[in-house]
């Protein structure tokens, strides 16, 4: 990445994108067409298996000193939600990645409730990890990208929602140590991360806060962090963690001293243990469970503040992610019905010419321009770094619920092919409730 030509903010990963775009890219990693390839299918025969470590993180920096940090965006006092030249560039390329690349391969990872490993390997090569991540750090942007971030995840989301969050899951965690990480931190992990995407060198990893309870409440989590002489003592149960199985660095939520924060645990850390936890939706993200027994932490281990600010702002950047997820899967919808709904015929006319059919296409393109609106305020105002949980919370809430009307609506405007796996309706349905369920995985 090391030049002297100087760029816009995100002209190096624009760059890269331009070449993946590129057909000969597209025939060599296989996907123009479906794969034919059989997988390990966990919901079938299901794993179990002792974390194992596969890449030793060699510490550096300099201990207890601040990380860097990219500074905010700068804010103009005008509501515009056009995106830059740049951004449309990215936008424009990634969208043809979701449509010829990940799509394609959508249903099949869905059966099997894994991503094809070609999927994961070409958004390394468009530099998906080092999205969020300065310059400085080896990354592309030159100040807060929460605005990119969800411009990328929706346009990602509208070619499959899982296969959004397993190929956005190592680059969420990337980005949670570039905002909070120290100076030793951001050295010890990040080059990982930014090393020669050629390589296939960046590790999976995974931001871990949902857990299996009743009522949960990501602000309250029942994971515990207990203090010991030489640092912490995790114990509890992460659920709906993607990609955990590959996994070599977790970001797990847990309470200290009353408090909620997020702590770096290695995968070759003793007491770990996942185990395959398949959902409704989100299949095609390898959603897993994660046991943490008398799990030793560092001093170091603590990612931010532990007061719960960190992990506060965490949660609403990651709502933030779902809610643009959201909105590229709803727009994957509208796309699709109302083609379908043009031109299926009933009664000797389109269905489309039916009131009821109208209205329901005319709701359900309000609804998600209401999700999209919501959505991009709150990116908005996290980028320029302001206050931005009221707006991230309205935001939820709208993506949440429409989200999932928009998914029941889409269903039903196709009839009994809606119910068919013939057609990807019914899979984005199950992903998009997903929306209000989940926390963590992804963020922005």
């Amino acid at each position: 990445m090391a030049t002297t030509e100087t760029r816009d903010p995100i002209g190096y990963l624009v760059a890269g994108l331009s070449r993946l775009a590129q057909a000969d890219l597209l025939d060599r990693v296989g996907l123009r067409k479906h794969a034919e390839q059989a997988v390990f299918t966990i919901t079938r025969t299901g794993f179990s298996t002792m974390t194992r470590a596969s890449r030793t993180f060699a510490r550096a920096g300099v201990a207890g000193r601040p990380g860097v940090r990219a500074p905010s965006s700068q804010v103009t006092g005008q509501f515009d939600i056009t995106p830059t030249e740049d951004q449309q560039l990215l936008v424009d390329v990634v969208t043809e990645f979701a449509t010829e690349v990940v799509r394609p391969a959508a249903g099949a990872a869905d059966a099997a409730c894994e991503a094809p490993p070609e999927v994961l390997r070409s958004a390394l090569e468009i530099g998906l990890p080092i999205l969020g991540l300065p310059e400085e750090l080896g990354g592309v942007a030159e100040e807060r990208s929460a605005t990119t971030g969800t411009l990328v995840a929706e346009a990602l989301a509208r070619g499959d929602l899982g296969l959004a969050v397993a190929t956005l899951a190592p680059g969420s965690v990337a980005t949670a140590i570039g905002l909070w990480g120290t100076d030793e931190q951001q050295q010890t992990y990040l080059p990982a991360f930014s090393a020669d995407v050629n390589q296939e060198q960046a590790p999976a990893a995974a931001l871990a806060l949902s857990e299996p309870q009743v009522l949960f409440d990501v602000l309250r989590p029942h994971t515990t962090a207990t203090r010991t002489g030489d640092g912490y003592l995790l114990n509890g149960v992460k659920s709906s963690v993607p990609r955990g199985a590959d996994a070599e660095l977790f970001v797990v939520g847990a309470l200290l001293d009353g408090a909620p924060v997020l702590f770096l645990v290695e995968s070759s850390t003793p007491g770990l243990r996942v185990e395959a936890d398949p959902a409704m939706g989100v299949r095609a993200a390898s959603l897993t469970r994660l046991t943490l027994t008398e799990v030793q932490v560092g001093s170091d281990g603590v990612l931010g503040t532990t007061d719960g600010t960190t992990y506060a702002e965490c949660v609403r950047l990651s709502r933030l992610a779902w809610c643009a997820l959201a909105v590229g899967t709803g727009q994957a919808v509208l796309d699709y019905v109302t083609p379908y709904v043009t031109d299926r015929e009933a009664f000797g006319e389109p269905i489309a010419h039916r009131q009821s059919v109208a209205f329901k296409v005319a709701d359900l393109a309000i609804e998600l321009q209401a999700m999209r609106l919501l959505t991009y305020k709150a990116a908005g105002r996290a980028a320029a770094g302001r206050e931005f949980g009221q707006a991230v919370a309205l935001a939820r809430e709208a993506c949440a619920r429409h989200g999932m009307q928009i998914g029941l609506d889409g269903v039903q405007l196709l009839g009994g092919h809606g119910f068919v796996k013939e057609h990807p309706v019914e899979r984005w349905y199950r992903d998009l409730r997903a929306v209000g369920v989940i926390e963590g995985a992804v963020l922005v």
